[in-house]
């Protein structure tokens, strides 16, 4: 069975929205899981990979979709903390 994945819809919602809602869903996130975020705000594609480069999480996958935006944020391979 594959891990768990939240999915945090922030469309509708202007930065820093998008990004809070992200950190809450990675602190609050079980191990193994991982979390992917929505945006619709254009300033997410700065924010959030900017935002989890200060973290333990890593940006897996990051796509474009009319104007959905879409990241997928993990744990990296070698990192077992929850």
């Amino acid at each position: 069975m594959s891990p768990p994945e939240i999915l945090v819809d922030a469309r509708g919602h202007r930065c820093p929205v998008p990004t809070l809602r992200l950190r809450r869903a990675l602190e609050r996130a079980p191990a193994g899981a991982s979390v992917r975020l929505l945006a619709d705000d254009p300033l997410a594609r700065i924010d959030v990979p900017h935002f989890v480069t200060g973290t333990d999480w890593v940006l897996l996958a990051q796509e474009i979709e009319g104007e959905v935006l879409s990241f997928l944020v993990g744990r990296s391979a070698g990192d077992s903390a929850a």
